[in-house]
């Protein structure tokens, strides 16, 4: 696939993110907090964030807030915001 057909540019490639994760605190229907490092050679795309997922129950399901703290500085929000709700729709399309 040529460069042409990604919307985004990648951060550890042209057209990769690569990430490692590892769980901090694990509390079932409640809390999930991760830290979440990105790889790239530049530096502005690399370090590690923590991810807090919040996890409330509401009459019509579950509402899931997410906080990220230490985001890379060269992570646009726009795209990490089109990145969360891709991870979102993927976790309603697993859990319905």
């Amino acid at each position: 696939m040529s460069r042409k057909d990604h919307s985004t540019q990648g951060k550890t490639s042209d057209d990769a993110d690569v990430v490692k994760g590892r769980f901090l605190e694990f509390s079932p229907n409640e809390r999930i907090v991760q830290v979440v490092e990105f790889e790239s050679e530049d530096p502005v795309f690399a370090g590690e964030m923590i991810m807090t997922w919040t996890l409330t129950a509401v009459p019509e399901g579950t509402t899931v807030t997410i906080v990220c703290e230490n985001v890379p500085e060269g992570i646009r929000k726009e795209d990490h915001d089109v990145g969360l709700k891709s991870t979102l729709q993927n976790l309603a399309v697993y859990t319905e």
